[in-house]
C-alpha cells in the first residue's frame, strides 16, 4: 500500500471542552498547509501517526483528535456529556482554538463518516470537501443487522462469531444483545466492564475484514482502547447517537452540503457496516463520487480501501 510519510507532530495538546472532557489533538504537516481534520471511529476509537498516511505532507496540515472518551482524551471512557451533539461542537472548539477558517478537507471511516456527515450539515460554511468510507447513518436497520438475534444481518455472515458475542451474555440478556452488553459496559464492577469490552470489541474485529491480518486482534491487549471503545460504542448506539432516523440523508439535510465536493468509498463485502448504507447516502446525495472497492471488507487498513482514500485525498490536495 502506497501512503505518505509524515514527520513527528509538530504540535501536541490537550484542549478543555467542558468541565468533564479533555481533547487530546496533534498536528502535522506544514503549519500553513491545507487544513484536513480527521475523524476516527468507533465511537471510542483513537487516533494514531498512521491515520496521516492518507494525507500528502507537503500540502496537508493534518489535525488528529480523539473524541470525547477515547484514546488520550480524558477522563478515559466517560460517557457524561458525551453525545453526537458534543463531537460536533468539539471540532468547531477545535477549529477555532487553532486558528483555522475553514477545513480544506474532513476526512472519516465508518462512525467518522456519521460525524463527518453531521458536522458538515450543522456547519457547511467550514467544509470545502469531504472524504468518507464505511457510510454508517445509525438508523434502525444498520444497527439491526449488528445486533438483531432474528435478522438477516451480521449473523448470517459470521454465525459463529456472533454466537461467541451471544454466549458471553446471560441467558437472560441474549434476546436483546445491545442492551445486555451496554449493562455490563456501565456496571460498576470493572472487571465485568473489561470482560464484555473484550467480547465486545472481538466479535468488530472478527467482522472488520475480509482477510484478516496476523495483528488483528492485538488491540485486545490494549485495556485502555478496548474499554473505551465497547463502552462508548455501546453509549452511543444504545441511544441511536441522538439521531432521528434517516436524519443524515434527509433531503434538507442534504441539501446543505450539495455543493461541497465529496468521495464515498466502501467495501463490497462490508459486514459491520452494510454496503446499502452508503448506496442510501449516493442515492440522496448523487452528486458525490461513489467508490466500489470489490475485493474489501470494512477496514480503512485493506489494501483496495486504503489506495482509494489515499487517491481521493491526492485530488482534493490540488483543489482550491
Amino acid at each position: 500500500m502506497a501512503g505518505h510519510a509524515h514527520s513527528e507532530p509538530w504540535d501536541v495538546g490537550f484542549l478543555p471542552v467542558d468541565p468533564v472532557h479533555k481533547l487530546y489533538y496533534e498536528q502535522y504537516g506544514p503549519r500553513d498547509g491545507k487544513p484536513v481534520v480527521f475523524l476516527h471511529g468507533g465511537p471510542g476509537g483513537q487516533t494514531s501517526k498512521s491515520n496521516t498516511e492518507f494525507f500528502d505532507p507537503k500540502i496537508y496540515r493534518v489535525v488528529l483528535f480523539d473524541q470525547r472518551g477515547a484514546g488520550n482524551s480524558t477522563p478515559p471512557a466517560e460517557l457524561q456529556n458525551n453525545t453526537s451533539q458534543h463531537l460536533v461542537a468539539d471540532i468547531e472548539t477545535l477549529r477555532q482554538h487553532l486558528q483555522i477558517d475553514v477545513w480544506h478537507l474532513v476526512f472519516g471511516g465508518s462512525w467518522g463518516s456519521t460525524l463527518a456527515l453531521l458536522y458538515s450539515q450543522t456547519h457547511p460554511n467550514r467544509v470545502k470537501s469531504l472524504v468518507i468510507r464505511g457510510i454508517f447513518t445509525v438508523t434502525k436497520a444498520e444497527l439491526e443487522w449488528s445486533f438483531s438475534v432474528g435478522g438477516l444481518g451480521s449473523r448470517r455472515m459470521f454465525p459463529d462469531a456472533f454466537d461467541e458475542f451471544l454466549d458471553f451474555l446471560p441467558s437472560s440478556d441474549r434476546s436483546d444483545p445491545l442492551s445486555g452488553y451496554y449493562k455490563l459496559l456501565t456496571s460498576d464492577d470493572p472487571k465485568e466492564r473489561s470482560r464484555a469490552a473484550r467480547a465486545w470489541n472481538k466479535s468488530e474485529l472478527t467482522m472488520s475484514q475480509l482477510q484478516p491480518q496476523e495483528n488483528t486482534f492485538q488491540k485486545l491487549d490494549d485495556d485502555r482502547w478496548c474499554l473505551a471503545h465497547a463502552r462508548i460504542e455501546a453509549h452511543y448506539f444504545k441511544h441511536g447517537a441522538w439521531l432521528e432516523e434517516g436524519q443524515l440523508i434527509q433531503k434538507d439535510n442534504i441539501d446543505r452540503i450539495r455543493h461541497i465536493p465529496t468521495t464515498i468509498v466502501h467495501g463490497r463485502y462490508d459486514v459491520v457496516c452494510p454496503p446499502k448504507a452508503a448506496w442510501d447516502l449516493h442515492k440522496a446525495f448523487p452528486e458525490a463520487k461513489m467508490i466500489w472497492v470489490p475485493d474489501a471488507g470494512h477496514a480503512a487498513t485493506e489494501p483496495g480501501i486504503f489506495q482509494e482514500l489515499v487517491n481521493a485525498c491526492d485530488i482534493y490536495a490540488h483543489e482550491s
